[in-house]
């Protein structure tokens, strides 16, 4: 690995800390050098600037959403849509609680909570084709289209049921939602939140989406 190569990974490791802790606003350039060790030019140099280095840093983000969709999907292929669901939650579960995977899951919450001119990126080339395969599978099981309003509300709690194992979770330890990310605990966990799930949207299908009446 040559000089500028080095230095390059060694700013990427460094801004992925910092922007997981801290956001992107609150992060400055001469931080991100002093940490990597480089020059505070060196940014501009590999990036262009500060947000050229962040988009860079949260395509690692995007990669591993897009690897655990692609997962899911191939896992997936040619099973009904409840087994589809099942192995969707369980590799999305392992990879979500990996060793090392908090970093990924900061950055993505410190964009939701703190959007910059990267969020469509993070939209468009991460959650849409996540969304999307959920949607297609979940539809499946209702017997209705994508655009089905119940479709989406569905993959909301499906997401959210397995998120709220992400560590770090001070409000849930206090209220003593204690979890450790053992091999055995997270397939545990995903298999409860697939049966769960899978009992769950076939409930919402048998239940018509109600319009509430126009007012005249």
């Amino acid at each position: 690995m040559n000089a500028d190569r080095e230095t390059r990974e060694r700013l990427l490791k460094a801004a992925e800390r910092l922007f997981a802790e801290r956001g992107f606003k609150s992060v400055t350039v001469r931080e991100i050098c002093r940490a990597a060790r480089a020059n505070v030019a060196a940014v501009n140099y590999h990036f262009g600037d500060k947000l050229g280095l962040y988009r860079d840093v949260l395509h690692v983000a995007i990669d591993a959403m897009r690897e655990a969709t692609d997962a899911a999907r191939e896992a997936g292929e040619g099973q009904p849509a409840d087994e589809q669901l099942r192995r969707y939650i369980r590799i999305f579960l392992r990879r979500l609680l990996a060793p090392g995977h908090e970093t990924v899951h900061q950055l993505i919450n410190r964009e939701i909570s703190e959007p910059t001119p990267a969020l469509d990126d993070l939209v468009q080339q991460g959650v849409k084709p996540r969304l999307e395969y959920l949607s297609g599978v979940i539809s499946s099981m209702i017997g209705c289209e994508p655009s089905d309003p119940r479709v989406l509300r569905c993959v909301m709690s499906v997401q959210s049921q397995s998120l709220v194992y992400a560590r770090p979770n001070p409000i849930g330890e206090r209220l003593g939602f204690k979890f450790r990310p053992t091999p055995s605990q997270i397939d545990e966990v995903a298999r409860h939140i697939a049966e769960f799930s899978v009992a769950g949207v076939h409930a919402v299908g048998r239940c018509q989406e109600v319009t509430a009446p126009s007012s005249k």
